[in-house]
Order: C-alpha cells, then sequence, then structure tokens
C-alpha cells in the first residue's frame, strides 16, 4: 500500500469495495475511516447509477480490489466505463501489481508480454484457451486460483510441452504477495 493511496482512501467520500469485510480490515490496519459500499461482479451492473450520480453530485470516489489493481481480473470494468461515457475523471493511483511484479523478478523476456487473466475453471475450456495460445511467441502471463494451480499446469504441458521455466522466486510470488 503506497502513501497515496493511503492519502486518497482518506480523502475520498466512499469508497467502492470488492469485498467489503477484507475492505473494512485494510482500513482498520490504517485508521482509515471512509465508509464502504460493495461493488463486485454479482451487483457492479445494479451499483452503477447510484455510484454514478454520487459521482456527479461533485463527490470523490475511490475504487478497491481485494488484491492487487481494480480492473486487473477484479471488477470495476463496467463503473469506470460508465464513469468516462458520463466524463467523469478517472484518476488511477499506481500500486503493486502481482502480474508485473513477478514478470519484473522471474527473467522471462518481458519486452513483449500477454496478461491473459483467469483461465477458465473447467479443464476443457482451459485446453481450448490454451490451444488458441499456443503459438504465441512471447511470455504469457496466467492468474490462477491456488486450488487450480496444479490442473492449470498439467493442462499447460499438455497444451506447450515441456514446461520449462516455473523457477523459486515465481513460486515465492505466487504463494506469498
Amino acid at each position: 500500500m503506497t502513501y497515496r493511496a493511503i492519502d486518497v482512501l482518506k480523502s475520498v467520500a466512499l469508497i467502492a469495495a470488492e469485498d467489503t469485510r477484507q475492505s473494512a480490515q485494510l482500513l482498520k490496519h490504517y485508521n482509515i475511516t471512509t465508509p464502504l459500499t460493495a461493488c463486485h461482479d454479482h451487483n457492479e451492473n445494479n451499483k452503477i447509477d447510484y455510484l454514478i450520480e454520487k459521482l456527479q453530485s461533485g463527490e470523490n470516489m475511490a475504487l478497491i480490489s481485494d488484491a492487487g489493481t481494480p480492473l486487473i481480473s477484479d471488477p470495476g470494468f463496467k463503473l469506470v466505463r460508465a464513469a468516462q461515457e458520463k466524463g467523469i475523471r478517472v484518476i488511477p493511483v499506481p500500486g503493486a501489481c502481482a502480474a508485473i511484479a513477478a514478470l519484473s523478478a522471474v527473467g522471462l523476456p518481458s519486452d513483449r508480454f500477454s496478461f491473459e487473466g483467469f483461465l477458465p475453471s473447467k479443464s476443457s475450456q482451459r485446453l481450448a484457451q490454451l490451444e488458441k495460445l499456443k503459438d504465441e511467441t512471447q511470455t504469457l502471463i496466467f492468474y490462477e486460483a491456488p486450488h487450480r494451480i496444479l490442473d492449470s499446469i498439467k493442462d499447460m504441458a499438455k497444451v506447450f510441452g515441456i514446461i520449462h521455466f516455473i523457477n523459486k522466486m515465481a513460486q515465492y510470488i505466487l504463494y506469498y504477495d
């Protein structure tokens, strides 16, 4: 968490959060008392009008996710798009991004890469998605849920052949950051 992010969260009128329970713990840790409202995949469509109305009335708002950067495999895309369509300025507050942090530390080519987000949870759909990427020559970055990592690696091995590079630093970043 950056100092700027803490200042922003303290200064806005409202924080739209992916999971208010997790976010409340974060805010408590930094003594931030800004009110929270939930904005996640299951309610984002219903929340957009309310949040846009708040923004149009002059209130400043922050959008946060449970881990990492909002919209990077997290909710918020529809809200940001709606805000931009209404001429509301959206200002990113840079912070940690697991994909970029991992790429910077594992020694894979980083001049060209593709962020693919989360793979499908079903193996057949995951294999189909991976097949579409089989001929890519750039570094591919995926997010995966802890309980599916081994299955996804097995599917990657089926499609890409031997996976040449999963080193200790990548494992460290995946499991501890």
